[in-house]
């Protein structure tokens, strides 16, 4: 037990050392994250040879699942913002709805592109139009950033077919129409919360917003695509990714998914494929005075993605070495002998959310330690056991910080301080898991 609480204790600290010298000490992440990766590995005892192998494994296996999507999102955002195209729909959505609603215009979308694509894709994709709608509407980046962010992920922590609420339910043997169902009803009240925090938090972070240095001349958005246009590299991808997500939904059986049609629609649905095809659907807003520049704003795209990359492998990187050290599994088998009810599940995963970084992971984990356990909970009944698999996403929404590649994400693409985006965002995701899981326990008094 006294190991328990020494790593809950290392936890802590790594976390406020995170804070302290990037926030306070101006430290780049990347290192600031690296030392703190070091620091929790010698100090849990863990061997120094297996703590180059699991430094090593956590950058690979956050640049095997974000690495291409972080550089194609990147490229694709380059073009957009180049070619003037972010201005056209930032002034096409502010022609719809008045300049002090363009928060809730960026939340809706986020939430919405969310229920098919995943809250680091869909955050890629539309950061170009955020950094567009900052200027055009003069809302402070932490705000717009969080707004978008939150709405993301709310669907993502809850709503199949996101990986992380699917698997759990294929673990518990759940329903997943009913997890869809309640699970997209407490999405919209996670992001409402999750919004209101962005708005009322976020307008008063000042000095949070790294503004980059304009790189594009004023000369050259003298004409600017039409929205339809402009649109249409953002929203294609989507469709696409959406399209695959639905057919997994509906298509069973080996012999529908060896049909030539199907494996296309696989291949286009892909996130990076659909992204590349972002970026060839781009290529049509370029004027045909700027086409010599294409080659100059590909490596452009590539350049910029480099340092955001580091980061976010980092943070990959810190969250293995949490992993490594067992850290969630020990905090869960402290848990494990009381009496909590609908409230176990939603503790599991969010320790095991906090202590390693990825949501996904967290549910997964947490589904397969509870689900034994659930008809000692008395939660084994079809209701029940949609609102434990659901209370699983509701501890997998906080804390988001550090060691989420989500959280570099929303920082890096949005050019915003650590230290901002922990007091908007990361507070954010705790007030939203904190608020799903109230409703849920709500919900038992009446289902159960």
């Amino acid at each position: 037990m006294t190991n328990t609480y020494y790593l809950l204790a290392l936890l802590i600290v790594s976390i406020g050392f995170i804070i302290w010298i990037t926030a306070y000490k101006k430290v780049n992440a990347f290192f600031a994250l690296l030392l703190a990766a070091l620091g929790v590995g010698a100090l849990s005892g863990l061997p120094l040879a297996e703590i180059v192998t699991v430094l090593k494994t956590g950058f690979g296996h956050t640049m095997e699942k974000i690495g291409l999507l972080i550089i194609f999102g990147t490229t694709l955002g380059v073009i957009l913002e180049r070619t003037g195209a972010t201005i056209s729909m930032a002034n096409a959505i502010l022609r719809r709805v008045k300049e002090e609603n363009a928060p809730v215009a960026i939340a809706l979308t986020g939430f919405i592109i969310g229920i098919p694509i995943f809250c680091d894709s869909g955050f890629i994709i539309l950061s170009g139009l955020n950094h567009s709608l900052v200027k055009k509407s003069h809302h402070r980046m932490p705000v717009m950033a969080a707004a978008l962010a939150t709405s993301l992920y709310a669907v993502h922590c809850l709503v199949p077919p996101h990986p992380g609420i699917t698997a759990a339910v294929g673990t518990a043997n759940g329903d997943l129409g009913l997890v869809m169902l309640w699970g997209l009803g407490l999405a919209i009240p996670a992001a409402i919360v999750g919004y209101f925090w962005s708005v009322g938090r976020g307008k008063h972070i000042e000095h949070a917003y790294l503004q980059p240095k304009a790189e594009t001349e004023t000369e050259e958005f003298k004409k600017l695509p039409s929205a339809g246009l402009s649109f249409l590299p953002v929203i294609l991808p989507i469709a696409l990714i959406a399209l695959k997500s639905v057919m997994l939904l509906l298509v069973n059986g080996a012999a529908v998914q060896e049909q030539v049609v199907w494996q296309i629609l696989s291949f286009v649905g892909e996130p990076v494929i659909a992204l590349a095809i972002g970026i060839i659907t781009s290529f049509s807003l370029i004027q045909p005075e700027f086409k010599k520049n294409i080659s100059p704003w590909l490596t452009d795209g590539v350049d910029k993605a480099g340092m955001i990359l580091a980061i976010i492998a980092a943070g990959g990187m810190f969250g293995e070495m949490l992993q490594a050290t067992g850290m969630g599994k020990n905090l869960g088998n402290l848990l494990s002998g009381l009496s909590l009810g609908i409230f176990f599940p939603f503790l599991i995963a969010t320790i095991i959310k906090t202590a390693q970084g990825s949501s996904t992971v967290a549910v997964i984990t947490a589904a397969s330690l509870v689900t034994p356990l659930l008809p000692d909970l008395g939660l084994q009944t079809p209701t029940a056991l949609t609102l434990a698999i659901l209370s699983m996403g509701a501890g997998s929404m906080l804390i988001s910080h550090a060691n989420d590649a989500y959280f570099w994400v929303i920082s890096r693409f949005s050019n915003l301080e650590t230290a901002a985006t922990l007091k908007v965002y990361s507070v954010a995701s705790i007030f939203m898991g904190i608020t799903v899981q109230l409703l849920i326990w709500g919900v038992t008094w009446f289902t159960t």
